[in-house]
């Protein structure tokens, strides 16, 4: 005779079954392409900023990315709480855009390393008559001569950057030539190699005893002008904070870093008589070609006049007849917009966590794209 299941028994079934369904986790949240970005959300974010449209153009690629990197935190939320706390980034950008910007680059007394690509064209001048120009000793690195090696031009340049990292003059290194997302190609310098360079030089150094056993890499620059730059740049960070931790070294700061080219982005250049890539030719453009020089050449000398100038590139202009500067794209292929990273400190991490809402252990790189 059939049983007839009473009320609990039947709940014990259902209990049964459910377990037995496999929980499938929602899908994470889609990063939102940067067009995307900026049909549906920019103009939004825009009109709450005091912002120019040159100066939103210039950050918003930054936001984007920001974005992209939160994407699970702020595509959950409504659309309208999306928007503050894109206001509240971009606020959070151009206050490092703002504090960051008087970084002397290049000046009087300031240290400049040089690599330069060995295949063609390059001359040292590139990078020794702008030094100059600005009392600034410069040590330029390129293989010449056949009793030279790729391999002992990369470590002569490894040595001088230990050295910079040691010391505590403010020093900037200029890499022009190939470049790979993990490595600077035309010496087959990894990522890591550096970043091992940079630690173990900065540990090696005469430092104030207040900061002894800290890695601060503050006093320098880095610009790199070649394929992949800001790739480059990003897994440089990653990798100097990964041998702080292994070695147990406190990182007080990264260095500053200029990408020539923005992510997944090759770099051009002008190829004749001399091989000049476009980033470099536009900074001697601007700050040597160009009079009246600047006294120095500051780091927002970068993330505007040679941002804005390079914005051309790929794209054509159009004045209107109020005076305004709208852009098509043509190319995609040639856009390279450069952009610049900062170090981040302890407070800048907490503010930042604060503004995602995020716990105050939450790890964040210690480097902001600020554009």
């Amino acid at each position: 005779m059939p049983m007839t299941p009473t009320p609990q028994l039947f709940a014990l079934f259902v209990m049964i079954a459910l377990l037995a369904v496999p929980v499938v986790a929602s899908p994470p949240t889609a990063a939102i392409s940067f067009e995307a970005f900026s049909r549906d959300l920019s103009p939004l974010v825009a009109a709450r900023l005091d912002a120019t449209p040159k100066h939103y153009r210039q950050i918003e690629p930054s936001l984007h990315h920001l974005y992209a990197d939160h994407a699970d935190r702020l595509g959950s939320l409504p659309r309208e709480a999306q928007i503050d706390l894109l206001v509240k980034l971009a606020r959070f950008l151009d206050s490092k855009r703002e504090t960051a910007g008087d970084r002397t680059v290049i000046g009087s007394g300031y240290g400049i390393i040089g690599l330069l690509d060995p295949d063609r064209g390059l001359d040292p001048k590139e990078i020794t008559a702008i030094a100059t120009a600005y009392d600034a000793p410069a040590t330029v690195f390129k293989k010449n001569g056949a009793g030279e090696t790729i391999a002992g031009v990369a470590d002569a340049f490894l040595a001088a950057v230990a050295e910079a990292a040691a010391g505590e003059r403010p020093t900037t290194v200029v890499v022009l030539g190939h470049g790979m997302p993990r490595e600077i190609q035309s010496y087959s310098i990894p990522c890591d190699r550096l970043a091992e360079t940079l630690v173990s030089g900065a540990a090696a150094g005469s430092k104030p005893p207040a900061a002894a056993n800290r890695i601060d890499l503050g006093h320098l620059t880095l610009i790199c002008d070649d394929c992949y730059s800001a790739d480059f740049s990003i897994n440089l960070g990653a990798a100097i904070e990964r041998k702080c931790r292994e070695r147990s070294l406190p990182l007080a700061s990264l260095p500053t870093m200029i990408a020539g080219t923005n992510r997944d982005c090759v770099g051009h250049a002008d190829f004749g008589e001399k091989f000049v890539p476009h980033f470099w030719k536009d900074v001697i453009e601007l700050f040597y070609v160009r009079r009246p020089r600047p006294d120095v050449i500051r780091l927002r000398d970068f993330f505007e006049k040679v941002d804005s100038m390079m914005y051309g590139y790929g794209r054509a202009a159009h004045v209107g007849i109020d005076g305004t500067v709208s852009y098509t794209l043509v190319d995609q292929s040639l856009c390279q917009d450069p952009v610049v990273f900062v170090p981040l400190d302890d407070e800048d991490l907490a503010r930042l966590r604060r503004i995602l809402g995020l716990a105050d252990d939450t790890p964040l790189p210690r480097m902001l794209d600020i554009g």
